[in-house]
């Protein structure tokens, strides 16, 4: 097993695992947290929700059904940012935790937009060409620059939050978060400009990924989470899994002048 479809895989288990919580719950997953209660018919769209996480992770397990389960978790996704993150940013433009939201659903649109570009067969629609081969890749990488660059942001936004999260044997959680900041910054900007992408989106795999184990793995570890504690575990967990996604793309590919390379290989 390679490595990109190993982290298509674990994209795939997660997605399942989600939906599973949905079902079982009967609540939102993590992942579709900011439905209004007032909303109509809001029970139904969560078992929807659910039930959409379950069928597109199933569908990501299996080789020749990645393309249409990738593109069904990307259009659900951007629609469902459309409708209940992005509108807070209209509201609220000038408040910085309105970007981090909808960041976090752009890492996963943007995994799922890497998985169907570089599955996606080339007698597609016109329309779902765009949105494979090397030009749904760049939409993809842009897209993810831009939420990286938003976390980076919203680490030195919020600094009296994200210092106290710097396990305590690693000392010195200011310098801590404005390094981790820094890195999302300088990705971010790496992945937007196209320039050394690949570097850009394994730095931001790698940090994402010890975020997750080392700040929310130890607190799952010790069991009774909170609804705040739990909600933000899962959430890192999904999206150190959707950078990995991201960061495996790159394999095989050129790390600097990629444009004009043929599509990476399907996973």
């Amino acid at each position: 097993m390679n490595w990109k479809t190993g982290t298509r895989l674990l994209f795939a288990l997660t997605f399942i695992a989600l939906g599973v919580i949905g079902i079982v719950s009967g609540k939102f997953a993590p992942i579709w947290a900011g439905v209004p209660k007032s909303l109509p018919d809001r029970q139904l769209l969560a078992y929807l929700c659910a039930i959409v996480a379950l069928a597109g992770g199933a569908g990501l397990l299996v080789r020749r059904t990645v393309a249409p389960a990738a593109l069904a978790l990307f259009v659900y996704l951007l629609v469902w940012t459309a409708l209940f993150k992005f509108p807070l940013i209209i509201k609220q433009p000038l408040v910085e935790v309105w970007y981090q939201t909808n960041g976090e659903n752009a890492v996963l649109i943007a995994a799922a937009w890497v998985l169907y570009a570089s599955s996606a067969r080339e007698e597609a629609a016109p329309v779902l060409r765009l949105l494979g081969g090397n030009t749904g890749l760049r939409g993809a990488y842009f897209l993810y620059g831009l939420a990286l660059i938003a976390f980076g942001l919203s680490h030195f936004a919020y600094l009296e939050l994200t210092a106290p999260l710097v396990p305590a044997w690693l000392g010195a959680p200011v310098f801590w978060a404005y390094l981790t900041a820094c890195i999302y910054l300088v990705a971010g900007i790496l992945l937007v400009a196209g320039f050394a992408a690949g570097l850009g989106a394994a730095l931001a795999a790698l940090q994402i990924t010890l975020i997750t184990l080392l700040v929310w793995g130890p607190v799952a570890a010790r069991g009774h989470l909170s609804a705040g504690n739990w909600q933000e575990t899962v959430v890192s967990w999904s999206l150190a899994v959707a950078s990995l996604v991201i960061a495996a793309s790159f394999e095989g590919s050129a790390w600097v002048i990629w444009r004009n390379a043929a599509a990476p290989a399907a996973t």
